[in-house]
């Protein structure tokens, strides 16, 4: 019987367990061996430039940073090696950086050896497992892979254990207007919200909605509410544009006009259809313009 499978997926795995990522024998390039731990000072350590996060918490990171001084550092982060004393963080930023602020000259870590697409697999993966992202991060995170790692949400379902319905709820975030990206970067509204608006077509009612639902400290279940509310509405018909007159039409119109005269306007639509309206401004206008048409 085959293993159960892990919840990062095979494809995390592989990079971790594979041959050419764990290698036992020496780097010439530098004193530690890949694949191992080994303590590295902070200071040769570069940031990752797959970072799909951008917001820290400055307060959770000086809790962290307490912790740190007081229990040391439980769980290693992971660099790859660049080169002769230097490394590129691929996970564990919040570590780092609480590590930095703690004062610590060195940190505990496995050496791993990836090329880029590795790295940033890698690394959108292990933040997307083990770092409390926004909702909007998550969406962001779920696209790169998608787009730079050539993945199809099937196989990015099986990467990250979540199933092909939640990814698609996430990066349907994206498609929302920016100021509700934005609401949901900050906190200011939930998924739950965000969900609810999705299903709207006008932009203009789901920015209302939002500032109603931040005012208000409305309920997701109140916004769904509302959004249901909207959708019993009779739909309202749209005028359809009025195009441009053809230059042959616009001439016989101003033929009607001058032998009327009165203001003759046509409106013409793309299928042809249209109608013909002649302006009057009093009754006894009105009544010379129908006896002149049917004299005429």
């Amino acid at each position: 019987m085959n293993p159960k499978k892990k919840a990062l997926g095979r494809g995390l795995s592989a990079i971790l367990e594979s041959p050419e990522t764990d290698i036992t024998s020496k780097d010439i390039s530098g004193s530690f061996v890949a694949g191992a731990i080994a303590s590295i000072p902070v200071n040769q350590i570069e940031p990752n430039p797959f970072q799909p996060r951008e917001d820290f918490d400055p307060e959770a990171l000086n809790d962290l940073a307490t912790s740190i001084r007081e229990q040391g550092i439980i769980q290693p982060i992971t660099v790859r090696k660049m080169g002769y004393d230097k490394y590129q963080l691929i996970s564990g930023e919040r570590r780092l950086k609480a590590s930095r602020i703690a004062g610590l000259d060195e940190i505990p870590c496995y050496i791993r050896i990836a090329n880029d697409q590795q790295m940033l697999e890698m690394a959108l993966v292990e933040n997307i497992q083990r770092e409390s992202l926004n909702a909007l991060e998550i969406a962001i995170s779920y696209q790169r892979l998608i787009d730079e790692c050539e993945l199809t949400q099937d196989e990015l379902s099986q990467r990250v254990g979540k199933n092909r319905t939640t990814i698609s709820n996430y990066i349907r975030l994206l498609k929302l207007p920016a100021e509700l990206q934005v609401a949901i970067r900050d906190s200011k509204i939930t998924m739950g919200h965000a969900r609810a608006l999705i299903t709207l077509d006008d932009e203009a009612i789901q920015l209302t909605i939002l500032k109603s639902i931040i005012s208000k400290d409305l309920s997701v279940r109140e916004v769904e509410e509302a959004v249901r509310s909207l959708s019993r509405l009779p739909a309202v018909k749209k005028t359809p544009e009025p195009r441009e007159l053809p230059a042959e039409i616009d001439n016989k119109r101003q033929v009607v006009a001058e032998k009327l005269n009165a203001r003759v306007n046509v409106q013409l639509n793309n299928k042809g259809r249209g109608n013909i309206v002649i302006s009057f401004d009093s009754q006894k206008e009105l009544d010379r313009l129908l006896s002149d048409l049917h004299g005429n």
